[in-house]
């Protein structure tokens, strides 16, 4: 479906590559996985496996291009009256409202 669609697809990986990024990056068989020990194992993951599908480009731009554009041109404008700690996430909010309205996510 997500092919018919466009949308964006992730790879599942296989087993070997998961065990290799979890060796590599999981120091101490004996401790708990660390946050910055898990994302560094899910960033060599998805760069080796991979995104596929147009759907990735209207991911990024709605949910990196959208908030930027409209924070550079409110910038611009000066308008104060909204906080930037604010006006970001609410923007990102809404591109993110728009992608499920769509059926991109």
């Amino acid at each position: 479906m997500n092919t018919m669609i466009g949308s964006t697809q992730f790879h599942v990986p296989k087993t070997s590559t998961l065990e290799q990024a979890y060796n590599k990056h999981h120091k101490g068989t004996d401790k708990k996985l660390s946050k910055e020990e898990f994302q560094r194992i899910m960033q060599d993951i998805i760069l080796h496996s991979g995104v596929t599908g147009l759907g990735i480009k209207d991911i990024l731009l709605f949910i990196f291009g959208i908030p930027i554009v409209t924070t550079f041109v409110k910038q611009r404008a000066g308008a104060t009256a909204i906080p930037n700690d604010i006006f970001i996430p609410a923007v990102t909010s809404a591109s993110v409202f728009l992608l499920a309205k769509l059926n991109k996510i």
